[in-house]
C-alpha cells in the first residue's frame, strides 16, 4: 500500500532560543526529544541560538546566532560596533541595557525570518518555550505550529518577587520578567500547546489564560541509557545529592542546607553534593556560613551525563527541595538510577515521584524540619531505601522515558498538520 501523508516521516523544525544542556531543562529537552524523534524515522532540524544545544547523531543543528549578551565570563557585555548586523540586534542590546531580557523576542524574530525563507522544507514547527511575537508568523507562512511550555515563567517571577528584599530589587525583577507579558499574549493565540505535567497545565490555563482544550500533557523522561542502576558503583555513606541552582528561590536549596544542619546533629556523616554553582553571596551562601557547613557541602558543575549518573548512583539518597517544579527531571533521573528519593510536593513533583511512602518520601515545600526528618528516616532504614528505590525505578520505566515522549509528541504533530490541512482546504490523504 502506498505511504500516506499521515504515515510518512515528518520534517520537523525544532526551535530553541537557549540550548545549554548543563543548565536548565530546555537544552535537555531539545537534545533527548530530537534524538528520539530521529530514531522514530523523522527528520529533525534544531534551529537554535547561543548557548547552542548539544545534539546526538542524526539531528541537524542550524545555528541562528544572537549577540550572546550573557555569555561567560562577560555577561551583560556591550557588543563592539562591528557585531551589529540589523535592527533585531539593536532591539536585543537596547532591551538588555534597560534591564529587560530580550532573547525570547529577538530569537523569535530571527526564527521567523529563517522559516520564511525555508517554508517548503518543513511539515511542522515545534517551538520550545520561546513564545515570542515572531512565532505568530509560521502559521501565516503556511506551517502548523506546536509549542511546548514547560511551565509559565510567571511562576518564577512571583517567587523572585516574594524573595526580593527591597523596592529596588522588586523593580529589577519586574523589569527582567517583562517578557512574560509577551509570552502570555502569544500563548493565547497558539492552537496547539504541549506541557509536561498536569500542574503546569493548570498554571498555563490560569496564568496565561489559554483555553484548556488547547493544552495537552506530554510528560518528559529520564535518559535510561545513562541513568540506570549499576551495582558496581559503591554507595558513599551519608551522601545526599541534589541538582539545584543556588540563586533561584524556587529551587529551595536554602531549606535543604538548613535541613542538613539539623540532620548532622544525629548523623554527623551526612553531607551534601550539589550539582550546580557555588554561590558567592545570597541566602544559600549565608546559610552555609551561619551553620558552618563549608566542609559538608560541595558543589560540582560541568559534569558529563555519565559522571552525573555515577554521582547520583553513588549517593545514599537524592533530594529535591524545590518550592515548585513544572516537571522535575532530576527526580526522574534519580529514580531511574535506583537512588531512593526525598522530595517536596511543590508543583508537579508528586506527578513524577508518586505517592509518599510508596516510591519516595514526600514533604511540604519550604519545611526544613520535615526535610531533615525524612532524610534521617531513610538514612536509618536500609530496607525502606531498597523498597522505595525498586518501586520508583518501575514507575519511571513505565511512564517517563524519552521514547514515550517522542511517540506522543509525534502524534500531536500529525494532529496539528491534519488540522492545518483542513483549514487550508488540503485534500485528506487516501
Amino acid at each position: 500500500m502506498a505511504e500516506t501523508r499521515a504515515e510518512r516521516p515528518l520534517r520537523i523544525a525544532l526551535l530553541s532560543y537557549k540550548g545549554n544542556p548543563f543548565c536548565g531543562g530546555q537544552g535537555v529537552y531539545v537534545r533527548h526529544l530530537s534524538r528520539e524523534l530521529a530514531a522514530l524515522g523523522h527528520r529533525v532540524e534544531v534551529i537554535g541560538a547561543q548557548p547552542y544545544p548539544v545534539l546526538d547523531d542524526g539531528v541537524t543543528l542550524r545555528e541562528l546566532p544572537s549577540l550572546d549578551l550573557y555569555r561567560q565570563p562577560d555577561p551583560f557585555r556591550t557588543p563592539r560596533r562591528e557585531e551589529y548586523r540589523d535592527w533585531i540586534d539593536l532591539v536585543e542590546v537596547g532591551t538588555m541595557w534597560t534591564g529587560g531580557f530580550p532573547e525570547p523576542l529577538t530569537f523569535s524574530l530571527r526564527a521567523r525570518r529563517e522559516l520564511a525563507a525555508r517554508v517548503d522544507e518543513f511539515d511542522v514547527v515545534h517551538d520550545n518555550q520561546t513564545l515570542g511575537y515572531g512565532l505568530l508568523g509560521p502559521g501565516r507562512l503556511g506551517l502548523p505550529l506546536v509549542t511546548t511550555i514547560h511551565h509559565p515563567i510567571t511562576v518564577d517571577r512571583r517567587l523572585e518577587l516574594a524573595a526580593a528584599g527591597d523596592r529596588r530589587r522588586r523593580y529589577a525583577v519586574r523589569r527582567w520578567y517583562a517578557f512574560t507579558r509577551m509570552q502570555g499574549r502569544v500563548a493565547r493565540r497558539l492552537p496547539h500547546v504541549l506541557t509536561v505535567s498536569g500542574s503546569s497545565r493548570r498554571e498555563i490555563v490560569d496564568d496565561f489564560r489559554v483555553p484548556p482544550e488547547r493544552v495537552s500533557v506530554v510528560p518528559i523522561g529520564a535518559d535510561t541509557r545513562v541513568f540506570h542502576p549499576d551495582p558496581s558503583v559503591p554507595r558513599v555513606p551519608g551522601r545526599i545529592v541534589t541538582t539545584s541552582s543556588a540563586d533561584a528561590p524556587l529551587k529551595g536549596l536554602v531549606y535543604l542546607v538548613e535541613a542538613l544542619a539539623k540532620l548532622r546533629t544525629e548523623h554527623p556523616e551526612a553531607h551534601l553534593v550539589v550539582v550546580g554553582n557555588r554561590p558567592a553571596a545570597g541566602p544559600v551562601h549565608q546559610a552555609l556560613e551561619r551553620f558552618g557547613l563549608g566542609g559538608a557541602v560541595s558543589f560540582v558543575k560541568g559534569v558529563s551525563d555519565d559522571e552525573l549518573a555515577d554521582l547520583v548512583r553513588g549517593a545514599q539518597l537524592a533530594c529535591v527541595p524545590s518550592l515548585y517544579e513544572g516537571f522535575c527531571l532530576p527526580a526522574a533521573e534519580a529514580m531511574a538510577a535506583g537512588t531512593p528519593l526525598v522530595a517536596t510536593t511543590g508543583g508537579a513533583i508528586p506527578e513524577v515521584t508518586g505517592p509518599d511512602g510508596e516510591t519516595c518520601l514526600a514533604v511540604e515545600p519550604g519545611d526544613a524540619g520535615a526535610l531533615a526528618v525524612a532524610l534521617g528516616r531513610l538514612l536509618d532504614d536500609a530496607p525502606l531505601r531498597e523498597r522505595l528505590a525498586a518501586a520508583a525505578l518501575e514507575r519511571v520505566l513505565g511512564r517517563f522515558t524519552w521514547r514515550h515522549t517522542a511517540r506522543a509528541t509525534a502524534e500531536h504533530y500529525r494532529a496539528a498538520v491534519a488540522v492545518h490541512g483542513r483549514r487550508r482546504g488540503t485534500p485528506p490523504p487516501r
